[in-house]
């Protein structure tokens, strides 16, 4: 029997398109959206572009309206409890929903400084960040710190950069996003941010910030001081789960689910009416021996479709649709060059340099594992994937039935 009340907790990308799929596959029951934030549902990859830089607003950016779906959409209240015997989900406002099938949407939180900061020291995950951080590079005399070199950072930071503001780069590794593309890209993104302007200082960290109230600067690990107006964190993301905790559901930071997305329970059980979606998800994948978590927009858009089958599917009616064989891809812009990638760079334990052009700015890397294609990164050069996408999805295929024997 087809679920009469499904409840998507998160009103985002994950969230509102696994809403918009269940009303595209037919469902006619009820159907709550929930988010915590005031705001109508927004696309997070111009946070850091484009709404930082102020040549986007609000509207710019929503995601498609719910308007027409009818679905009860619930912002500016957070869910905090969730209790799997008597199906309810419990809310900030005091108030409690019934469900019939939950899906938990999210997503993930900046990762925090673990101690108090000054005024001044933010993080970039919502829109209320980015206006926030906007309004202090726009301030006169605005100098900025970001501390961490991986997309968000270095997206913010050349950003910054074609603002005008002085910008310092701290990164406790050795080139900027070298985790995730490895160092020949790492190095050609480090080469970009000089040419820009950007003080770039790899292999050090933060120590700690000067200024009591409002933040004039940061001792780094390597014993020097960065004088700032304002400092960003750009640490990584922590799925937002916590609320979670004590709900019976099996969690490794974000919820560990089986290849439909299912949500597991503690004891390792499939908990068949819960599942999750995007940054708040872990799953198996063929390129793991345990469960992965894909913080990828493209893996919040696969996962809303599947979830939407996987919960119209009907109950005894037969083994489940076998999940798509997803190739997750990611973009990233920087001063004027769009970066795009396909697989998963950060597992190759080999790259294979195919073009280095900077005065070009150009650039075609190949990520391989155990001799096998896993991803490809390009800047400027995103015609050359289309070739890349069915030799990542045949390797996949490939290791996921070579898996099931």
């Amino acid at each position: 029997m087809s679920p009469r009340h499904i409840v998507v907790v998160g009103a985002s990308l994950a969230g509102t398109g696994t809403a918009r799929a269940l009303r595209d596959q037919g469902f006619d029951g009820r159907l709550t959206l929930v988010g915590d934030e005031p705001h109508p549902p927004y696309d997070r990859p111009p946070l850091s572009k484009q709404l930082l830089a102020g040549q986007r607003e609000i509207g710019d950016i929503a995601l498609p309206p719910t308007d027409g779906l009818g679905v009860e959409l619930r912002t500016g209240v957070a869910a905090t409890a969730l209790r799997l015997a008597d199906r309810t989900l419990a809310l900030a406002d005091g108030s409690r929903l019934d469900w019939d099938a939950l899906v938990v949407a999210t997503g993930a939180a900046a990762r925090p400084w673990p101690a108090p900061v000054p005024g001044g020291v933010h993080t970039l995950r919502t829109l209320d960040d980015a206006r926030a951080l906007r309004r202090e590079l726009a301030a006169e005399g605005a100098r900025l710190l970001v501390v961490g070199a991986g997309f968000l950072g270095s997206e913010a930071a050349a950003t910054a950069a074609e603002l005008g503001v002085p910008v310092t780069l701290v990164e406790a590794e050795e080139l900027p996003m070298a985790r995730g593309i490895g160092t020949v890209a790492g190095g050609f993104v480090a080469r970009l941010h000089r040419e820009a302007g950007v003080e770039l200082r790899t292999g050090t960290t933060l120590r700690s910030f000067t200024g009591a109230d409002r933040v004039t600067g940061a001792h780094l690990e390597d014993g020097t001081h960065v004088p700032a107006t304002a400092v960003l964190l750009a640490l990584g993301a922590v799925p937002n789960t916590a609320w979670l905790r004590g709900s019976g559901l099996l969690l490794d930071g974000a919820v560990v689910c089986d290849e439909h997305g299912r949500a597991l329970a503690e004891d390792g059980t499939v908990v068949p009416d819960v599942l999750a979606v995007g940054d708040a998800s872990r799953r198996p994948h063929p390129l793991t021996d345990g469960t992965l978590h894909l913080g990828h927009w493209s893996a919040a858009v696969e996962h809303a479709a599947v979830a939407a089958r996987v919960l119209l599917h009907p109950a005894g009616g037969g083994e489940l649709p076998e999940p798509p064989v997803a190739v997750p891809s990611f973009w990233s812009d920087q001063y004027g060059v769009r970066f795009r990638s396909l697989g998963l760079p950060h597992l190759a334990d080999e790259a294979r340099t195919v073009e280095y052009d900077v005065p070009g700015r150009r650039l075609e890397v190949t990520y391989h594992r155990d001799g096998e294609l896993v991803g490809v990164l390009t800047a400027n050069r995103t015609r050359r994937l289309a070739a890349y996408r069915p030799r990542l999805a045949d390797a996949l295929r490939h290791r996921r039935a070579a898996a099931a024997l």
